[in-house]
């Protein structure tokens, strides 16, 4: 299920990527010497994001883990979906603290450093680099799949979610990188457009989820784990 679900998230959610990553995509330096080169380029960059989705999922999963033993990852479907819709309804109310920025800040141009003196160097591996690290970079759309995967059945569960969230968002921007002379710019803006509207959905479906309604893949329905005592007669 979170095989499938990562997937199809992705998927769907990679207009997001190709709107806020595609001036990144389209400045790859990818093998020009021949086609099956320069296919394998994108392929190596676009593996090198699932392998950082991976490990977010490791992480978050063990955090998802702590939280479905304290009972409240309903509640935390439930605030994460409220938050993205007002993200965009009230843009600009919710904003994080100075200290919070600095940090990301700081954080954010380190990786577009690292990522820029990347783009200088046109060896296959480096491409695999390049994915990794943009898998790191601020993106809202990562965020929403991270709230997903913290909600998890296990951290296993929420791996897969992870990686194969990355997957999904494979073949939109593994399109972008290898077309890259014929996308313009003018694409990628429209793209950006719908991406207010892609989180509003969103934000109504981690919602529903949270609530318990027991609708198959949308809100399915929690089981509480009970302890059964038998009496021994």
């Amino acid at each position: 299920m979170y095989i499938i679900e990562g997937f199809i998230f992705g998927f769907l959610g990679s207009l997001h990527c190709v709107g806020m990553c595609g001036p990144l995509a389209l400045a790859l330096p990818l093998p020009t010497s021949s086609a099956a080169k320069k296919a394998l380029g994108a392929v190596f960059y676009n593996s090198g994001r699932a392998l950082t989705y991976g490990l977010l999922g490791l992480i978050f999963g063990f955090l998802g883990a702590g939280l479905k033993l304290s009972g409240i990852q309903q509640w935390v479907s439930i605030a994460c979906g409220v938050l993205m819709i007002l993200s965009v309804v009230l843009p600009g109310v919710i904003k994080m603290p100075k200290s919070t920025n600095k940090v990301s800040t700081s954080i954010y141009s380190s990786l577009k450093k690292k990522i820029g003196d990347s783009l200088n160097r046109k060896r296959l591996s480096n491409l695999l680099v390049i994915g990794i690290l943009n898998g790191f970079l601020p993106c809202g759309l990562v965020y929403v799949a991270i709230s997903r995967a913290v909600t998890s059945d296990t951290v296993a569960d929420s791996v897969l979610f992870m990686v194969f969230f990355g997957l999904g968002t494979l073949p939109l921007m593994f399109a972008v990188a290898y077309f890259a002379n014929i996308i313009k710019s003018r694409f990628l803006h429209k793209l950006r457009m719908a991406i207010p509207v892609f989180i509003v959905i969103l934000g109504i479906l981690f919602i529903l989820r949270g609530m318990n309604l027991g609708i198959p893949y949308i809100s399915p329905k929690f089981q509480e784990e009970t302890t059964e005592v038998k009496c021994c007669h």
